[in-house]
């Protein structure tokens, strides 16, 4: 477009062609002239029209985390490998901070110098909208959980938002994608530093401190933590409640209200937890950050959110009025209100009982809160929750994808008593299962979908019955595979010569997943156990004219690579069951590498009340222990995981 421009209005010689051409023939050629001109306006308009108009094709997928910085001003990263998208060309210059989100800088251009973004009112006030500003902060290891939260909110239609960037290294990243970002000035490191580290508490006091600074510019500050996403708009839901200083979401597993509205006060007995709280500008809010900020800068030792909860129950009542839910607070005048659990939801409200769904509620957010495996099992929570943003070559893995059916017995799962016999005895059974899952990914070579993992039981950090007393958590339930697994240990990389090779996976919503690709889905290849010896039931590459392959139970390594190195071009290869289907590595080398990396995989299940230590270890190989049963250490040496 800008280069037929050029050609029709700048050449010297273009100019005297036209001016030729007047003179010799003006009644028809200054009609001719004059529709190109006009034909050359209005498509031009037409083209940014459409630039501007909605939402792209690339922001409905994957493709906006493709926008990466000019090579010349790249931060020290690595860049996903995905097709660049084009950055939508500004018609003026525009500010960093009033660009359309997603739309980023020309790669011609030079980054800013940092002191262009140092937070300040107007800097805020550029991003505003409805006197409101959506908060988050972090650093470089969690571009993928920020990526993820901006654009869930950009989703439904939400772009009065900032990101605080810890490191420089994340502002960089974010400028360049176009993520609307201030620098927090922390110079923090750029790894994860770990949930309860001193560097985690540092983080806490930077949200206080950043709450601090933003109340006095006169703007509601609706804060989160990014490891939480938003399903919802809730800006319509926390306008409902005008008169609240303070709306914040709690740790609260018990419904106390079965509708939307606020929980009941007096029944939340849980933390508020201050991973999503919404402040408004009133003396009385900002009185609560001031002195909240006071008390985090002058004892390290306090916690943020427990600083939070003992100021703001220094006095607790009486209720505002009759119907709000709300309640005046910390010094007697703040008006606080407790965001509903069901739909404000932690990791277990969510992920475990389901609260929104069991009441028939739409959720507007949640948060991996009620987790294990630290960042790893967040990030594998919202993959299961098909809330998180992958680029495209997470759904496309490098040598395929193997899955199966898990094929569990009734009995299993239904018959007799809830407790800690029948929970082990039917995690066990599903343990095997992925056990061969994993030996058979591992020699072809393929990415394991994991399938659905079913509890009996709940996982806490304390004795409990079964389930929490008056959550609503079913049983049995597909629990989230850190109950069971240590998933941040399963994706870390451990060196080949004692672990043997890497074994890749994937959440089991995977092949559910709307961002899954055509040509992956297409690419299937059904394969059906048989009994070695009966009619029909050979070794062989050959297929039933439905596609299904059938394979003898506990073929060889040998007989499996051959087999299915006939089908390294299918992306997905599906067992109808794991049972009896590999007797193991025929190289006791490579088994006793394979044993080393998996038995590292399961972790514990607690706790039991009468014993201590209350909590249980998953054995990976428990069906090789005769007399195995699942009882807690006996003594302190015996307080490891199994050999």
């Amino acid at each position: 477009m800008g280069r037929i421009i050029k050609q029709a209005n700048n050449p010297k010689s273009e100019t005297m062609g036209w001016r030729n051409a007047f003179d010799n023939a003006k009644p028809v050629f200054v009609t001719i002239y004059a529709t190109v001109i006009i034909g050359i306006i209005f498509s031009s308009l037409y083209v940014i029209s459409a630039i501007y108009s909605g939402k792209s094709a690339a922001d409905s997928t994957t493709s906006w985390l493709s926008r990466s910085p000019p090579v010349e001003q790249a931060p020290n990263v690595s860049q996903p490998a995905i097709v660049q998208a084009v950055p939508t060309p500004s018609l003026e210059p525009r500010s960093m901070s009033t660009r359309p989100i997603w739309e980023a800088p020309l790669h011609t251009n030079k980054m800013p110098p940092l002191k262009k973004f140092r937070l300040s009112k107007e800097l805020v006030q550029e991003r505003v909208k409805d006197n409101v500003i959506i908060v988050t902060f972090g650093n470089y290891a969690f571009m993928d959980f920020i990526l993820t939260w901006v654009k869930h909110l950009t989703d439904l239609g939400l772009s009065n938002l900032l990101i605080g960037a810890m490191d420089t290294k994340l502002l960089e990243a974010l400028y360049w994608k176009g993520v609307p970002v201030f620098d927090m000035g922390s110079h923090m490191s750029t790894i994860d530093v770990g949930w309860g580290s001193p560097t985690f508490h540092k983080m806490g006091r930077e949200k206080v401190i950043l709450i601090d600074s933003i109340l006095p510019y006169g703007y509601e500050l609706l804060m989160c933590d990014t490891d939480m996403v938003w399903l919802k708009d809730p800006l319509p839901y926390l306008a409902r409640y005008p008169e609240a200083d303070v709306l914040t979401s709690s740790d609260q597993v018990v419904p106390t209200v079965t509708d939307d509205r606020l929980d009941i006060w007096q029944q939340v007995g849980a933390a508020y937890n201050i991973g999503i709280f919404h402040w408004r500008p009133t003396d009385a809010a900002k009185r609560l950050a001031k002195e909240w900020k006071d008390m985090l800068l002058a004892d390290e030792k306090i916690w943020d959110q427990n600083g939070f909860n003992d100021l703001v129950r220094k006095q607790l009542g009486p209720p505002v009025d009759g119907e709000s839910g709300l309640v005046y607070a910390f010094d007697g005048n703040l008006k606080l209100g407790v965001l509903p659990a069901s739909i404000f939801c932690s990791g277990h409200t969510y992920f475990v009982q389901a609260m929104y769904q069991q009441l028939r509620l739409e959720p507007y957010a949640v948060h991996t809160t009620f987790q294990y495996a630290g960042t790893e099992g967040k990030r594998h929570r919202l993959r299961e929750g098909m809330v998180f943003y992958d680029p495209p070559e997470y759904y496309d893995a490098p040598g395929g994808f193997l899955s199966f059916k898990p094929s569990i017995p009734k009995t299993l799962l239904l018959d007799g008593e809830h407790n800690v016999k029948s929970h082990f005895s039917l995690i066990n059974y599903q343990i095997k299962q992925i056990r061969m899952a994993l030996a058979i990914a591992s020699l072809l070579n393929r990415t394991l979908v994991m399938p659905p993992l079913w509890c009996r039981l709940d996982r806490l950090w304390f004795p409990h019955p079964g389930v929490l007393e008056g959550s609503i958590t079913r049983q049995p339930f597909i629990c989230p595979l850190d109950h069971v697994f240590e998933v941040n240990v399963m994706l870390k990389e451990l060196p080949e010569e004692i672990f043997g090779p890497q074994i890749n996976i994937r959440e089991y919503s995977f092949f559910d997943n709307p961002l899954m690709p055509k040509k992956v889905k297409e690419s299937w290849l059904e394969v059906q156990l048989c009994q070695g010896g009966i009619q029909d039931c050979v070794a062989s590459n050959t297929t039933s004219p439905s596609g299904v392959l059938r394979f003898p139970k506990r073929s060889n390594e040998e007989t499996f690579k051959t087999i299915f190195s006939s089908f390294k071009d299918v992306k997905v290869i599906q067992f109808s069951s794991m049972q009896d289907s590999f007797p193991g590595f025929t190289d006791k080398a490579r088994e006793e590498k394979f044993k080393n990396r998996v038995k590292r995989y399961v972790g514990i299940w607690c706790c039991v009340a009468e014993h201590t230590p209350g909590h249980i270890y998953y054995d990976m190989y428990w069906d090789e222990k005769p007399g195995w049963k699942p009882i807690p250490p006996q003594t302190p040496e015996d307080d490891h995981p199994p050999p």
